[in-house]
């Protein structure tokens, strides 16, 4: 879809409609009230009759509204004008396009982005308006015969600015939000794809199309059997029940100078979790296929970055394999060797993640990171912890977990930090190798976590476990695309500073 800003008065706009915000109760906003004085009072005698309280997600569609040059008007109630925040207003964006997408418009000007937001700005506004309105277009349908292509959708968006001043700062924001909900589409698409597609070989091949034609990105395939010879036992493990085999995805952006440190994000990439040999209850097991959601979440991060051509050198390592059970598979009770000469004593091979990711992080260090995040639908605990609004965050290091916090804040990606204490390390502690790879049901995101900081020590890290944010369950099942947002405002606040 086309987007673009300018600035100019609601009763002017040639366009098949025009959006305006309502507060409770019937309370035009600024442009609402513009508009109202040259209909000569349409709009508030409409209001004042009852056809519309303001309410947070009512909508009211008006056609021929007299002195206006619109096809129509599009009233969107917001809700208590001293309770108008982030939330509400990423709801009124939603809440407009899926109305004028389902009414036929095919384009449309939309004065909510001068609406009053508690503590944002211009770019913040256009920028949100753009993901929310991407968001909310999006659809996945690549493995349906037939598809709904009877209604005309909407293709032309146009935000309205205060003042011309700031028509640069609403195109800079319109190309941030632009790439933001690529490389979040492109993360959903490839966590929607079903599992006998998706897998640790297919996703090589998406990480490759994406050097090709960009001068500053490289691309490296790792197979299982470069991983085995490296020494990556615990990578290497998780894979051996699957007929598919395991790879490292290694991508490289070079926007820097090759001086600066890089930026490590490394992603869980299991794109079929069966549970091993400790298999998984078969109810909602379909959902496993998500278990790839921080391979998905850091490749569209890099696609973000690429697209925005920042300046800072990214890589980016996908841990990709499936857990499967089998005759080589591995089981309960063995202890395998981690790339960092650590033991690991199997107790639970449905507690994968960590296995691949452990020996992800001690290949970072070749790269001298100046920080690591990894990415990961790591434990079902998170689910229970945090549920589906906040992503789980440990670190080693306070200025990361501060800025990712902070990222999240801005863009709506939230994270909500849990300890690291040493008391939870003793929950790992096992007779029979240096650790085990569960630590019980207490507290097992942070434990989770905890194993991961063993092999991270060398580096500032931090883990965001995503089990609650990475898809929907449900009817309306799908990936959300997180933790994209989150990450790419935290690598252009990087860049800012």
């Amino acid at each position: 879809m086309e987007f673009n800003v300018k600035s100019g008065n609601p009763e002017k706009q040639r366009s098949a409609c025009v959006v305006i915000g309502v507060f409770e109760s019937r309370k035009l906003s600024a442009m609402g009230e513009q508009l109202d004085s040259v209909s000569e009072g349409y709009l508030s005698n409409l209001l004042r009759r009852g056809d519309m309280e303001g309410k947070l997600g009512q909508i009211l569609l008006l056609h021929n509204v007299p002195n206006t040059l619109s096809d129509r008007v599009l009233l969107i109630g917001c809700g208590k004008e001293r309770d108008f925040g982030d939330k509400q207003y990423r709801k009124v964006i939603s809440k407009a396009i899926t109305t004028l997408n389902d009414t036929g418009s095919m384009e449309a000007v939309c004065f909510l982005s001068e609406l009053n937001v508690k503590g944002r700005d211009t770019r913040w506004k256009v920028k949100q308006a753009i993901e929310a309105a991407q968001d909310t277009l999006y659809t996945f349908e690549e493995f349906k015969s037939k598809t709904d292509s009877a209604r005309r959708p909407l293709r032309r968006l146009t935000f309205n600015v205060t003042t011309r001043k700031e028509l640069t700062v609403g195109e800079k924001a319109i190309e941030e939000g632009l790439a933001v909900a690529k490389g979040s589409h492109k993360a959903r698409d490839l966590g929607n794809m079903p599992p006998n597609v998706a897998n640790p070989t297919y996703l090589a091949e998406q990480a490759k199309i994406l050097a090709v034609d960009n001068d500053k990105v490289d691309c490296q395939i790792l197979d299982e059997a470069e991983l085995d010879d490296m020494g990556m036992g615990a990578f290497v493990a998780v894979a051996k029940g699957s007929d598919t085999p395991a790879k490292l995805i290694v991508l490289n952006y070079k926007g820097a100078d090759p001086e600066q440190k890089p930026i490590v994000l490394v992603g869980k990439g299991i794109t079929f979790d069966s549970g091993g040999i400790s298999i998984k209850p078969g109810e909602r097991m379909d959902e496993m296929k998500y278990d790839m959601g921080g391979a998905a979440g850091v490749f569209g991060t890099f696609v973000a970055v690429t697209e925005l051509n920042l300046p800072v050198n990214l890589i980016v390592l996908i841990a990709a394999a499936e857990n499967m059970p089998g005759g080589k598979a591995y089981r309960p009770g063995d202890i395998v060797t981690s790339l960092s000469g650590q033991t690991i004593e199997i107790l639970n091979t449905d507690a994968e993640g960590r296995l691949v990711l452990c020996d992800t992080l001690t290949y970072a260090e070749r790269f001298d990171p100046d920080v690591v995040i990894d990415v990961a639908t790591l434990t079902g605990a998170c689910v229970i912890a945090l549920g589906s609004h906040a992503s789980g965050l440990m670190s080693n290091h306070n200025p990361l977990a501060h800025d990712l916090l902070n990222a999240g804040e801005h863009c709506g990606d939230r994270v909500w930090r849990l300890p690291l204490w040493d008391e939870y390390q003793e929950q790992l502690e096992c007779n029979f190798a240096d650790m085990a790879n569960v630590g019980g049901r207490a507290a097992g995101t942070i434990t989770a976590g905890c194993f991961l900081a063993r092999y991270t020590k060398k580096y500032n890290w931090a883990h965001l476990d995503i089990a609650g944010t990475a898809w929907k369950s449900g009817k309306a099942k799908g990936a959300t695309g997180r933790p994209v947002p989150l990450l790419t405002q935290y690598i252009m606040d990087r860049c800012e500073d």
